[in-house]
């Protein structure tokens, strides 16, 4: 890799000060005509509401702050200043699975844990997303037994990052490729993704309350007396 020294403002100095003058120009109201058309037409910006909303969150990501073996360490040492995933926006790692909306399975999980991380995905935020950090939750690793279950069989995997433990890189590396596949094929959520209508956790209709009931005794056909 070569590199150059180069001074400030050493390009077209000619094609800068023309822009800086037009930009002068326009905050004292001295274009007119075709000349504030074409300003404006080299600055303007337009896009649909649905691309600019799966921008953002392709560009902020709130991971859950959830680790399970010895993959967390790699995913702890990618927000320190040595990786500094801040620069792409990643950094904010949400204690609140309801204020989450990606979660790295990072190290092996059992079948006594599957069903409290499949809780907690399920209590994060739509749409929402999951990783498969390192071999252990991606094809149980080498704790290749019975005791040990891959992520994307209790789980929606989006996207699956090999090595044992993968470095704080190739989890970097692996989250601005989820960030591609938002952008380029958006959608509103995993149920959608792949056809999970009817698996959620709870019926509605099962835990829909009586309007008719004022209290718990009504509902029960009980009545009360007052003193």
């Amino acid at each position: 890799m070569e590199i150059v020294r180069q001074q400030l403002g050493s390009g077209d100095k000619g094609e800068f000060r023309s822009r800086q003058l037009s930009a002068r120009r326009m905050l004292n109201n001295e274009l007119e005509g075709q000349e504030l058309q074409d300003y404006v037409e080299e600055r303007l910006l337009t896009t649909t509401l649905e691309k600019a909303g799966n921008w953002a969150r392709g560009n902020a990501f709130m991971p859950a702050t959830f680790g399970l073996a010895c993959c967390a360490i790699e995913m702890m040492a990618m927000v320190s200043p040595r990786y500094d995933v801040a620069r792409f926006g990643f950094e904010a790692f949400r204690a609140s699975p309801r204020q989450a909306d990606l979660m790295i399975i990072s190290g092996r999980v059992s079948i006594k844990m599957a069903p409290v991380v499949r809780r907690v995905y399920d209590q994060m935020l739509e749409p929402k997303w999951a990783i498969a950090m390192g071999a252990c939750s991606s094809s149980t690793g080498v704790f290749n037994n019975y005791a040990i279950v891959p992520a994307d069989k209790f789980l929606p995997v989006d996207l699956h990052i090999p090595g044992c433990p993968p470095r704080p890189e190739s989890l970097m590396y692996g989250i601005l490729k989820l960030r591609n596949m938002i952008l380029a094929k958006p959608d509103q959520g995993w149920r959608t993704r792949y056809g999970g209508k009817g698996t959620e956790e709870f019926d509605p209709e099962e835990i829909a309350v009586d309007p008719n009931a004022v209290n718990v005794a009504g509902a029960l056909g009980r009545t009360g007396t007052s003193a």
